[in-house]
């Protein structure tokens, strides 16, 4: 070849920087090798050569690694460097893709390819035409099965490209590069959604550039549906341009996210093929959407969608990224002409709350499937783990199930973080709660014990969580887990085992209905003969009412309104140690050998002589269903009050009065633990009627405002019946005990869990949660102002819990006397302790 036709191959430093793209294209495709120089008499020269030229270039520890944006910025000392001898490895992400090397040396190296030694070299293994006059083409590049496994071991894994679902994730194995994956549903199934996650996840999460090409909806569309599944907020509202303060600086922080969308007029496949190249450090093509319907506006519609899928699986070969394509039909006929990599297909199950989505595989048909739950109310998906594998017969063996409705509740409330779905937990706490996750799924016993420890550090710890229906519910479940081990050895929640006899975990003493383990069948009525028919008794309260009470809100309006307001903080219940006092947690062995953990309280010498006096009250939760102030029907949004308007229940968002006595704690008990940003707080009615009543009697300066309100007319006989049957009942048993007596008791319990099932896969003849945290707060308010007539009374408390147990310091035998010692609804038991002893609980 002459001199002349060698030079046609080289380029000074200047147009290779410009070029660059494109020369790394040509040689990670075609095999080919271009002469770069820099300097006056040319003297730095280097190739940019395949990888092949190099194969220890396909390891990036090896040598110095550039990816290809960081590359073109310094282009001019890179040429400096591997003129000099030390090559320079050129990266796609994090995947090596061609290489710099010192032209001289390479030259006069021995070759049996010619072209090499004029630096214009094929890769090793081209098969070159036999036909001269066909020269000017590229040879067809054939890679060895050694080439293969070096690019597979060297590559990283597959797949780093994900949904952040789980579930999905692990049935698809990612989103893998050079491969075209279609999202196919119907209009109405939320497919878009998938693509928005997997955007969101790549760009927002994995900080690696994403092009968003939608054709349907536009940037606006996609920001406010983006804004939306970041905050929790109301997508409907979100559409009509009113943010919050949060949701107005999420988005400020979303600015410079590397999302770049293309919603412009006539998009076409061929025109995102063209953009994308374009695209420096690319890692993720979205396309929203393939319409089945045609559209004379939308090019990506109707009859050319095989063409559009051909160019779109071509890009994803070219660029080597995955590409996701939406398309809005689930019609066989359709996909069959679709050139697809890998199909997701979404179709809806018989439970509203899931979508089954099958993914399916070129050459090899189904490959797995998994469950989202759709949060359309939040533009997006949720985790609901993997698909069951198919199985033929009677014979599939039934999962064991593991761990404790705490911990079952913690997983389910940590899904939106661990998901991927939100951000701002630290990357070990969502470590952890996602090994929490995927040991309850997979039953596996060994590795949740082990994540005790991790777990209760986890529970304890602060956590900065939003003041969204996500963040109190996360925070719930991380409060009750860390209660639940500080009852038991650490690790092991108190409720992790069910007893023999009942299958549900045992009950204090105290009929309370604290954290009873539903199970499957709790929600049929009792059999004929049953000690105590607890739910049949209160559905046929509710059912008698005259104000025709809704006792069920339907699936799909839990998520709006005042629902996702309501958590379980709202029961008040106090957790108050007197500031003079010393409590220390100390391990104790009950009696059925099971380790737990109970307080010791020790008294200042201050207090003066006298002994701790425990006083247990008997069935708190079914004695406030006596007059529990609640609204029958839905709530409505009624908004600021200027006054607590006593015809009404329901839940209000107040400030937190000033309570300045240092002897009772707060009259809000634990509420105020979960303040917002404005350091308000949602309470129920018995709260508003308590603080009612302590500005009345002059315990309070004034009545907090209330900044917001959902109410409905109040009653506060819904429950009695239920309550009469109670008393009745437990006068009858109480003193026959044994098996019975436990009967009632489980039973009872089982009733008022039902209200507001923890687990959303729980079934029940009720979901009102404003009627169950109403009648837990009317408990909890009782149990306060029993305490409180005490300390009017110049009796000295030094601890309240629950709704059930209070301790004073008295002299030995001499309970207070604003108490009725007894086994009725309302009545206490006293036991009383030297100072240094164990705190007893429920029937220690």
């Amino acid at each position: 070849m002459s001199q002349s036709a060698r030079e046609q191959d080289a380029m000074n430093a200047t147009e290779a920087r410009n070029a660059l793209y494109a020369l790394v294209k040509r040689a990670e495709e075609d095999g080919r090798t271009t002469l770069i120089y820099k300097g006056q008499r040319r003297q730095d020269r280097v190739l940019l050569a395949p990888l092949d030229r190099l194969p220890a270039a396909r390891k990036t520890e090896v040598l110095p690694s550039h990816v290809l944006s960081a590359a073109q910025k310094d282009f001019g000392d890179l040429i400096t460097r591997a003129a000099q001898g030390q090559p320079q490895v050129l990266l796609r992400n994090t995947t090596p893709v061609a290489v710099l090397l010192p032209a001289d040396v390479v030259s006069a190296a021995p070759s049996s390819d010619p072209a090499a030694a004029m630096g214009a070299a094929p890769a090793g293994g081209a098969v070159n035409s036999q036909d001269h006059s066909e020269r000017e083409r590229a040879p067809r590049r054939l890679a060895t099965l050694g080439d293969a496994i070096g690019a597979a071991l060297t590559s990283g894994p597959v797949g780093s490209t994900t949904f952040g679902l789980p579930g999905l994730d692990a049935a698809t194995g990612g989103l893998q590069s050079g491969r075209l994956t279609l999202v196919a549903a119907a209009p109405n199934v939320g497919g878009s959604l998938l693509g928005l996650a997997a955007a969101r996840q790549t760009a927002l999460v994995d900080n690696h550039r994403v092009l968003y090409a939608a054709s349907g909806p536009n940037q606006a569309d996609i920001m406010r549906r983006i804004i939306s599944a970041e905050t929790g907020g109301d997508y409907p509202r979100l559409k009509q341009g009113r943010l919050t303060d949060h949701e107005q600086q999420v988005a400020q922080q979303l600015i410079q996210a590397p999302l770049l969308i293309d919603d412009g007029s006539d998009l076409t496949a061929e025109a995102i093929a063209e953009t994308a190249p374009y695209v420096q450090d690319l890692a993720l093509v979205v396309v929203d959407r393939l319409q089945a319907v045609h559209n004379a506006r939308l090019p990506l519609s109707g009859d050319r969608l095989p063409v559009a899928s051909q160019v779109l699986a071509s890009l994803a070969r070219t660029l080597h990224v995955p590409v996701l394509a939406i398309v809005d039909s689930a019609d066989p006929t359709l996909l069959g002409l679709l050139d697809a990599d890998v199909m997701l297909t979404l179709a809806p199950t018989e439970d509203p709350s899931k979508v089954q989505v099958t993914v399916a595989e070129r050459d090899f048909g189904t490959i797995g499937s998994a469950y989202l739950s759709p949060d359309l109310l939040h533009a997006r998906f949720l985790d609901a783990g993997s698909a069951p594998v198919a199985r033929t017969g009677d014979d599939a063996p039934a999962q064991k199930s593991v761990g404790s409705a705490v911990e079952r509740e913690l997983a389910d409330a940590a899904l939106p973080y661990t998901s991927g779905a939100r951000q701002g937990l630290p990357a070990s706490v969502t470590h952890v709660l996602a090994a929490l996750r995927t040991a309850l799924a997979g039953g596996d016993e060994a590795v949740l014990a082990e994540l005790g420890p991790s777990l209760a550090e986890t529970a304890v710890a602060p956590q900065r969580l939003p003041d969204d229906a996500e963040g109190r519910r996360l925070a719930a479940a991380l409060n009750s887990y860390s209660t639940a081990v500080s009852a038991g050895v650490p690790g092991q929640p108190a409720a992790s085992g069910p007893t023999a006899d009942s299958g549900h975990a045992p009950d204090d003493e105290d009929d309370t209905a604290a954290d009873v383990e539903l199970q499957p069948g709790d929600e049929e009525d009792e059999p004929e003969g049953a000690p105590f028919p607890a739910l049949k008794i209160l559905k046929d309260a509710v059912g008698r009412s005259k104000m025709h009470p809704i006792k069920v809100i339907r699936i799909e309006e839990r998520e709006s309104g005042p629902w996702p307001l309501i958590t379980e903080h709202m029961d008040g219940e106090p957790r108050w140690v007197h500031p003079d006092v010393t409590s220390t947690r100390v391990p104790f062995i009950r009696e059925n050998g099971k380790r737990v953990r109970r307080d010791r309280l020790d008294v200042p010498d201050t207090f003066g002589e006298g002994v701790l006096c425990l006083i247990d009250r008997n069935g708190s939760y079914p004695s406030a269903c006596s007059a529990v102030p609640l609204a029958p029907n839905k709530l409505l949004h009624t908004g600021p009050l200027e006054a607590f308007d006593k015809a009404s229940a329901g839940i209000y968002l107040i400030d937190i009065p000033e309570w300045t006595r240092t002897d009772m704690p707060h009259p809000l008990g634990r509420i105020i633990e979960r303040p917002d940003e404005q350091g308000r707080v949602w309470v129920t009615t018995p709260h508003i009627k308590l603080l009612d009543r302590l500005v009345r009697e002059g315990h309070l300066a004034a009545m907090p405002a209330i900044h917001d309100s959902w109410t409905g007319k109040a009653n506060e006989s819904l429950f009695k019946p239920f309550y009469a049957a109670a008393r009745q009942a437990r006068t009858e048993l109480v003193g026959v005990g044994g098996d019975p007596y436990k009967a009632y008791k489980t039973r009872l319990s089982i009733a008022l869990r039902l209200l507001w099932p923890k687990r959303l896969e729980q079934r029940s003849p009720f979901w009102r949660p404003d009627w169950r945290m109403s009648m837990v707060a009317e408990a909890s308010v009782r149990h306060w102002i029993a305490a409180f007539k005490a300390v009017l009374e110049g009796h000295r408390l030094i601890a309240l819990r629950n709704v059930d147990a209070a301790v004073f310091w008295m002299p030995l035998g001499t309970p207070p006397d604003t108490y009725r010692i007894g086994t009725g609804f309302g009545e206490v038991k006293a036991k009383f302790i030297q100072p240094g002893e164990m705190v007893p609980e429920g029937d220690d």
